[in-house]
């Protein structure tokens, strides 16, 4: 940890020691900089081997600074270790490591001789404290430390600083600026003209629009040549600057000259215009209005004038700077400079004059050409020797004199200049110039900032419009192109809030006037592109730059406005406003893309380049992680319509109603390109179709909610029959489905597995229930659990899918358990033969009674009837109610888990199945309820019929009544009868106690109906047995209501009604029965109620039944009833 901090504080000292070097090198505090061999500027020299004590000791004695020597004494010096010379001899810096060089030194080193530093030394250092919280307070503070905190350095201008011995020459350097900012490339908006031929450069354009500048003040009478003693304040203004900060206002000195005057000096700093130059360019212009009564300057010809007024006793044998960047200078000889200054008046007099003209020279055609001869011999003459040259340079420059001057003077060219001297004639020169005179409108210190005197400064600037043909649309658009590229270059707003109100300022096509809209329409300029040469009109040239720019950054809006929505909003009233302009443009005129089609191409082209992005970074994370891509794509792909949908398209919905439909469209089709090779490969539910699909499924969700937000209903449904739906819930179900139907088959295997390793015994006491419907209920539920952990989506279609395979399911295992039950006609012995009533018969009969029983049951069918026990019936009807009454559990927990996994539908999905649901909740497992329920009643019934009809069959059906009733009563009954109801009661569920005792009940009445009905021929009855009847039938009654704790009263009393109706017809006379019996519609209609409210076969039976020999003849007469045989 120890060796890191090291590290970064050596980091850090080197850092800003060269911050430290640059600042005292780069701001003139040395008079002369000699570099090493092979050294063009301060970039070509490595800062960290440059002595910093030789440096400051040649500043203090205000020497010149040779750089190889300091270089060579920074090496010197490294031989030796480093003293702080503090007065301590114990701390040193040591070379090496500490371990091998030994003990410190024992004696104070030698002392240094100390120089009295140059006034300025003390002052300089203490204003570059640039830590301290009050600039002020670190300019009066005697002993202020040195700061070298890169972010805050002040700038220096060389016009600033006072030179040592005054030479004047210095001021040839102009004013040194280092801007604060890191400046941005505005490479893109560069204007659409072409190249200059004589390959001027960007200040020599500014020097000359300075030059224009003075002429147009001169018209106005504010041209006056400046005071040598100003210079003298100069020293304490560079002082108040340093300690300035950025906001104070740049043009202090401006304030002690008011009026045009000191406007334009305000201007000469603004334009970084040396106070040498300013001076030349003042005198030249007053000296070209000598002997010309009546004659404004801004109609001289400046160029011309001002190269009359040149000459080399104006460049006296000192040093000379040229200007290589900001803040970077190289010295040259003074004649080089001197050559140089007639060179760019001479290639302006090219370029204003000859190249690119607007005006057809027509007959000057051959002046203009030579005119560019006699400008190559004004600069060949000063090459020659004085006199010569002299002598030749007069001669050229007069006759240059006489061709220049028509030329400059042709007839206007529609423009609303009036009568001015036309000597800038191409328009994108007089532009070019204007645009330099714009750029003045920044402050100095804060080129992100408008200087205060704007106003002024413009007022100032519309006395060039007649010089240079400026009319006020081209003021308008040339400033908002100048404002909109130093918004681009500082990325400061309120710039580009300018440059939006000025574009609004510029008039339409309509809004001009006619001389405008021709001298706009004369405005052209050819210019080479990669398609070939094209000609632009002024608009194009200025605005399509800007438009190109917006159209880029908008085009990708996801990366270069991803921190920031209101620059967005402006960047798109830049594009539509120079949009609007352009398309009135003769090229542009015939297109018809709409306002709304650029904002979708700004959509489109975003959302590609953001998904593109996206996809790199899914495969970088995919690579890293072993997740699947499109999982991950999904995922990513959701953020960004989030963050598109919340950041960007409030914005573009101002112009674009659907904007949020046509991005989340997109997004949904990107994704979709992605997702459908993968979609169509699915053919099971592996691993990546469980990751894949939720994710491809909550987006599309997602994308149709937010479709939904913005959208009216039907209008929402028409963008979703557009979008290319990935279907996933369709393949999914596909692919669930084969999965579901495996499962099931798996379960109905189980089913059948428990079903045969069932033996019906009670699990426990407490759980009367067969093991073999848990095992059952185990695997179902682990189909539920591994159906609800697939994440993919499902449709309503497969959740039935699911429920129909578990109803079918326990339907397979009631049908299982009723399999093994005997027929209930196999308990039941066969009816008797119906016979009639024969005295000598009944005794017989019952004497011999094992010769006239029916046949009994076969061996094996006694057999299985005789192994389904009381018990195991028990067992078999409370595992029946077992299922069902889980099954009630199951599925409100199906439901209820299916309604979380919808629950982050999209709200129209989501009521759709809720719909669903409710109509088929109802019915889900009606299938297994229904075949359940049947199968415990058939068990019931079966039950009640196996106790009274096979278990007390002896008992029951065949002696109870014999010989006659009265000798056999019902009361003989009750004891096994309880007997059986309490080994029913012990095992049976709560539940369904009702349900098997109603059973036996009902079994109970079906025999006693049987022998009172189906007796045979060894029973009779009389009609004094009817009471006797009745009184066994209450006696059977009681017993099942058993005082309350059996089955409910009305419950047995509805079953037993229909008995003691038979029970009653037993007590009517023979000739009653009968008389009702003839009253019957017909005797053949059997079964037909009579009036004793009987059917006509229950008084048939009774009748054969009936010990009477009326009775026997009646039935043998009319229905051919045989009579009873032994």
């Amino acid at each position: 940890m120890e060796e890191e901090n090291a590290v970064e504080l050596l980091q850090r000292y080197r850092r800003d020691r060269r911050i430290l070097l640059n600042f005292i090198l780069s701001g003139s505090l040395i008079k002369k900089v000699v570099m090493p061999p092979g050294a063009v500027s301060l970039d070509d020299v490595d800062l960290d081997q440059v002595s910093v004590d030789y440096i400051l000791g040649c500043a203090k004695k205000g020497g010149m600074l040779e750089l190889s020597e300091a270089i060579r004494d920074y090496h010197d010096s490294t031989m030796f270790p480093h003293m702080n010379n503090m007065g301590s001899t114990d701390e040193f810096f040591l070379a090496t490591s500490p371990e091998s060089s030994g003990s410190p030194p024992k004696r104070a080193p030698p002392p240094i001789a100390v120089f009295t530093s140059p006034a300025i030394m003390p002052s300089l250092l203490r204003s570059v404290s640039l830590t301290s919280p009050n600039v002020e307070d670190s300019l009066e503070s005697p002993h202020g430390e040195e700061s070298l905190d890169p972010t805050q350095v002040q700038e220096l201008a060389v016009d600033d600083i006072d030179d040592f011995d005054e030479d004047d020459d210095l001021e040839e350097v102009g004013s040194c600026r280092t801007s604060r900012r890191i400046p941005n490339d505005a490479s893109d908006l560069a204007l659409g003209f072409p190249s200059f031929t004589t390959g001027i450069s960007d200040d020599d354009l500014r020097e000359t629009a300075y030059e224009v500048l003075l002429a147009a003040a001169g018209a106005a009478g504010g041209l006056i040549i400046p005071m040598k003693e100003k210079r003298k304040e100069k020293k304490s203004r560079f002082m108040r600057k340093l300690g300035r900060s950025k906001s104070e206002n740049v043009m202090n000195q401006s304030q002690h000259t008011a009026g045009l005057v000191g406007l334009l000096e305000t201007m000469r700093v603004q334009m970084e215009i040396a106070e040498a130059m300013d001076i030349r360019a003042r005198q030249g212009l007053l000296n070209a209005l000598v002997g010309k009564v009546g004659k404004r300057m801004d109609t001289l010809l400046i160029p011309l004038e001002l190269l009359c007024c040149i000459s080399r006793t104006e460049f006296p044998d000192k040093k000379a700077y040229i200007r290589l960047g900001p803040g970077k200078y190289r010295e040259i000889g003074h004649f080089l400079f001197f050559i140089l200054t007639i060179q760019l008046v001479l290639n302006m007099l090219e370029e204003g004059l000859i190249n690119y003209p607007v005006v057809g020279f027509g007959e000057s055609g051959r002046k203009a050409s030579e005119l560019r001869i006699l400008l190559a011999k004004i600069e060949e003459s000063e090459f020659l020797p004085s006199s010569m040259g002299e002598l030749q340079r007069t001669e050229c420059l007069r006759s240059v004199r006489e061709i220049a001057i028509p030329l400059a003077e042709r007839p206007a060219r529609r423009d609303l200049t009036g009568e001015v001297c036309h000597w800038a004639d191409g328009y994108h020169l007089n532009v070019r110039l204007y645009e330099k005179l714009l750029v003045s409108v920044f402050d100095v210190l804060d080129e992100g900032k408008l200087t205060e005197e704007v106003e002024e400064i413009l007022e100032l600037l519309k006395s060039t419009w007649r010089i240079l043909g400026i009319t006020e649309t081209i003021h308008y658009t040339c400033y908002a192109w100048v404002l909109f590229r130093q918004f681009v270059i500082t990325s400061d707003q309120g710039l580009l809030q300018h440059a939006i109100e000025l574009l609004k300022k510029i008039p339409l096509k309509e809004q001009r006037g006619q001389q405008e809209r021709l001298h706009l329409k004369s405005l052209l300029s050819r210019v080479e592109r990669e398609e070939g040469v094209r000609e632009l009109t002024f608009l194009q040239s200025f605005l399509s730059p800007i438009k190109i720019w917006a159209d880029k950054k908008l085009g990708d809006y996801h990366l270069h406005f991803s921190e920031g929505s209101a620059l967005m909003e402006n960047i798109i009233a830049v594009s539509m406003l120079s949009r609007r302009l352009l398309l009135e443009e003769p090229e542009m005129a015939l297109q018809s893309v709409t306002d709304r089609d650029q904002i979708e191409m700004y959509i489109s082209l975003s959302i590609k380049n953001a998904f593109i992005r996206t996809l790199q970074e899914v495969e970088i994370t995919a690579a890293a992680t072993n997740e699947h891509p499109l999982a991950l794509l999904a995922e990513q792909t959701k953020k960004l319509l989030k963050k598109d949908a919340t950041m960007f398209m409030p914005i573009l919905s101002q112009r674009h109603s659907q904007a949020t439909v046509i991005s989340a469209s997109l997004l949904h089709k990107l994704y979709g390109n992605k997702l459908k090779p993968f979609v169509n490969g699915a053919e099971h539910l592996t691993e990546d179709v469980v990751l894949v699909f939720p994710a491809a499924d909550s987006l599309e969700q997602d994308v149709m909610t937010l479709i939904m937000s913005v959208c009216e209903e039907a209008t929402a449904d028409a963008y979703f029959r557009k979008l290319t739906l990935y279907k996933i819930e369709t393949i999914s179900g596909t692919l669930v489905l084969r999965w579901v139907n495996s499962q099931l088959g798996r379960i109905l295997g189980w089913v059948e597995r428990a079903i045969q390793q069932e033996h019906w015994e009670p699990i426990s006491p407490q759980q009367r229930h067969g093991c073999s419907i848990v095992e059952v209920y185990r695997i179902v539920e682990e189909t539920v659990d591994q159906f609800f952990a697939l994440k993919v989506p499902m449709r309503l279609g497969e959740l039935n899918s699911l429920f129909r395979g578990i109803d079918n399911a326990f339907q397979v295992y009631s049908k299982h358990v009723i399999d093994k039950l005997a027929s209930k006609d196999d308990l039941i012995p066969p009816v008797p033969i119906l016979t009639r009533y024969k005295r000598e018969v009944g005794l017989k009969a019952f004497v011999k009674k094992e010769l006239i029983d029916p046949r009994l049951p076969d061996v094996r069918l006694s057999t299985e009837i005789d192994v389904l026990t009381t018990s195991t019936l028990c067992v078999q009807l409370n595992t029946l109610y077992y299922a069902i009454s889980q099954l009630n559990k199951l599925e409100d927990s199906i439901w209820e888990r299916w309604t979380r996994k919808k629950a982050q539908d999209k709200p129209a999905k989501r009521c759709i199945d809720e719909n669903s649901r409710s109509s088929t909740q109802k019915d889900t497992f009606d299938g297994s309820r229904k075949d359940i329920n049947a199968a415990i009643d058939l068990i019931c019934e079966f039950v009640g019929t196996k106790i009274v009809f096979w278990d007390m069959r002896e008992a029951f059906i065949d002696n109870l009544y014999k010989p006659c009733v009265s000798q056999s009563r019902v009361e003989a009954l009750i004891e096994p009868l309880d007997m059986a109801l309490n080994q029913l009661c012990d095992i049976i569920v709560e539940a369904l106690r009702d349900r098997v005792v109603t059973g036996l009940l009902q079994a109970s009445l079906d025999g006693l109906l049987r022998v009172i009905l189906d007796g045979g021929p060894s029973r009779v009855f009389t009609p004094s047995d009817s009471k006797l009847l009745e009184e066994d039938l209450e006696v059977l009654k009681e017993f099942f209501i058993s005082g309350g704790d059996g089955l409910p009263r009305g419950v047995v009393e509805n079953q037993v009604a229909h008995v003691r109706q038979v029970v009653k017809l037993h007590g009517y006379e023979t000739r009653e029965l009968i008389e009702d019996l003839k009253s019957a519609s017909g005797l053949e209609t059997h079964g037909r109620k009579t009036r004793l409210t009987a059917d006509t076969k229950t008084i048939l039976r009774i009748l054969c039944h009936r010990s009477d020999s009326e009775a026997s003849q009646f039935v043998k007469k009319q229905f051919k009833i045989p009579k009873s045989t032994a």
